[in-house]
């Protein structure tokens, strides 16, 4: 899919979502199961499969805001990126790239006068020490509570309520929203009735949790006086057991494997939301 994001930033907000540690075969399980309904009325051809640039969320997320987002894992060259750091030899920026004279994209969407809101999740972007400020100092506005991190296991409705507090608040610039979803990273077994550890199968149960939260999101973005256009990413998988492994930072397909995909957010609530 191509898109000309110097021409949808002239007209849309811009939104990533990172759906933290988020595994690609489960995604896809989930999807086609009609486990993940709100997602998937947004993904009616499915979720992209892609590689990584990390195989943990500091390392992914660094990759990200320079604008080396997942890698289409299909065979050919790598696609035009979307936004880059200007680059002298860059082999991926083309003229449907928005290309930044900064480091990063959010540092390049402060400099044309954008409002950038961050709003984290995992420990990465918790606030309480120098390296949970590192991601999270990059935004004009960076947001982080003990309700948005992984042992609330409402960590989603609480990051969507309060990022559509944020989106009502009066401000005629285009805005770039950045969201880590925490509920996906251990622990997650919580979303599994009766469970008492993490499992493949409750990180299945914690993206349906999820999705069933996005329709709060989406009323949010919809106030707002333009569309969206939104990127949905995990940043890593994480294993439970295969080949005798468990969680990530690890290279294993499963950590290098995501799901990814694009959407185009219009200004209509979604169904139940006024």
């Amino acid at each position: 899919m191509h898109r000309d994001l110097p021409e949808l930033c002239r007209h849309h907000d811009l939104l990533l979502i990172v759906l933290d540690t988020l595994r690609y075969d489960v995604a896809v399980a989930e999807w086609r199961g009609g486990g993940t309904p709100h997602l998937a009325r947004r993904l009616p051809a499915g979720w992209e499969e892609r590689h990584t640039p990390g195989s943990f969320t500091y390392a992914a997320h660094q990759a990200f805001f320079a604008g080396y987002l997942p890698t289409p894992a299909a065979p050919g060259a790598n696609p035009t990126r979307l936004f880059a750091a200007r680059f002298a030899g860059s082999e991926t920026t083309g003229p449907g790239t928005k290309v930044f004279d900064a480091p990063d994209l959010v540092t390049g969407l402060r400099q044309e006068g954008w409002r950038t809101v961050c709003i984290g999740g995992v420990g990465f972007f918790n606030l309480r020490n120098p390296l949970g400020r590192v991601l999270p100092g990059l935004f004009e506005e960076a947001y982080w509570e003990e309700r948005f991190g992984v042992t609330d296991p409402e960590s989603t409705r609480h990051q969507f309520e309060f990022a559509a507090e944020r989106l009502a608040a009066p401000d005629p610039r285009p805005l770039f929203l950045f969201i880590n979803l925490s509920a996906l990273h251990q622990p997650n077994y919580f979303y599994l009735p009766g469970a008492t550890s993490d499992s493949r199968e409750s990180h299945a149960a914690a993206l349906r949790y999820v999705d069933s939260q996005w329709p709060v999101l989406e009323a949010g973005l919809a106030r707002r006086p333009r569309p969206t256009f939104a990127i949905v990413t995990s940043d890593h998988g994480t294993l439970y057991g295969e080949g005798g492994r468990h969680g990530h930072r690890q290279g294993h397909p499963v950590v290098w494997t995501v799901p990814y995909g694009e959407m185009l957010l219009p200004l209509t609530a979604p169904a139940g939301h006024p």
